[in-house]
This record gives structure tokens, sequence and C-alpha cells, in this order.
């Protein structure tokens, strides 16, 4: 990690459920879960801001302090309310430093390839976010993607220069970004109409001859 690990105040918790749950977010804390490592789960209530806005920073690990104990953490899951724009509840597994795991984690898109300035040329992002195999020393804030190194109309996983200590997972194929080339898309459909349409022909109207002329 580029940063020290940031310790958080936690409260423990002995009531559960969905009301109370809403009373402590209303008073401005998050309700957690700490779990793993062969102890008991323990429930516990964070600060919402300050939490949040680690979370926002793509912070991962914790010191998470209840009381005299204090205990490394790793952020497993985050849990939305029923419009998936706000946190309501986080678990957090306890980890060691030199633990190995897995997590997701974003990606910060920098630059632009040459191409894309192109007129009709859109640039696509596939993933917003990766996973990836690494120590929790090691977990990454972000994985930053220098799209002016990318290599012709398509990058892949397999084409990401990944942090120290850091191992993608997943098929090294899947795309992370692409290149799309909507003009001359739109310039074979035009192509395809005209080829396919009958022009309307006018001819000048015969005169009739009058009756008995």
């Amino acid at each position: 990690m580029s940063h020290e690990t940031p310790t958080l105040l936690a409260q423990t918790r002995d009531r559960l459920g969905t009301r109370q749950a809403r009373r402590l977010r209303a008073a401005g804390r998050l309700p957690a879960v700490i779990y793993g490592h062969g102890q008991d789960p323990l429930a516990v209530t964070l600060d919402a801001v300050e939490t949040l806005r680690y979370l926002h920073q793509g912070i991962h690990v914790f010191n998470v302090k209840s009381g005299a104990s204090a205990e490394t953490c790793l952020v497993r899951d985050l849990q939305f309310g029923h419009l998936g724009d706000d946190v309501i509840h986080v678990d957090l597994a306890r980890v060691n430093l030199d633990e190995e795991v897995k997590v997701k984690v974003r990606l910060n898109f920098v630059g632009a390839p040459a191409a894309a300035a192109k007129a009709g040329v859109v640039l696509t992002h596939v993933m917003n976010e990766l996973e990836v195999r690494c120590k929790v020393r090691d977990i990454p804030e972000v994985v930053r993607v220098d799209l002016e190194k990318m290599p012709g109309d398509a990058l892949t996983l397999a084409d990401l220069a990944m942090p120290k200590g850091c191992v993608v997972v997943g098929n090294p194929a899947a795309l992370v970004a692409h290149l799309e080339y909507v003009a001359e898309e739109a310039k074979g459909e035009a192509t395809a109409v005209a080829a396919t349409t009958t022009p309307e022909v006018i001819t000048a109207k015969k005169e009739t001859p009058e009756e008995g002329a």
C-alpha cells in the first residue's frame, strides 16, 4: 500500500435489525461487522463520514480499534441501499499484512489513444474495476491505465501494467477498453439503405383523346 493504514474507531453494538440500523445511520454511524481468523463475528458501528471518505479514495485496509484492541481489517463487502447510491453496511475481514487475498480495485484511466481524436471514433471503457491477487500490504488504491500506450484498437487485461506484487485475476484476453468507428458504421448503413431503395419515377401524364375526336 502506498499510504499509511488509516485507523477507524469502532463502537460495539448489541441491538441488531433494520430499524436499529436506520437509527444508527440517521445518527451518523455506519453499521459494520468484523469476522474471520477463527474468532466470533463482532457487530460494530463506524463514523459514516470518515469511513465513506476513505472508501471513496479506494482504501481497502483499515486498523479498526474497538476499546483497547485494534485489528487489521480488509473491506470484504459493501451493502448499498435500494437506490444503489449509498453504503448502508460494511463487512470487514480480519487479516494480516502478509496474507494473500483477492480484491477488486478501481481503474484510473489517463490520457487517450491518438486514434480517438479522429472524427467518428469513440473510446469505450468496458471495465471500471478489476480483481487482483496480492498481499494485503500491496493492495493498491487504484490501477492506473495509460490509454496513450493502448496497442491498436483494443486494450485487454494482458496489456495492463500492474503495480508491484499484484497479479490480475481473470481472462487475459478480456477487454478493458476499445475503439469504435461510428462514422464508418453510419456510412455503411446509409449505403445499404440506398442500395435497397427503388427511386420513385414520375412520368408525364398522357393526354386521353376526347371522345369522338
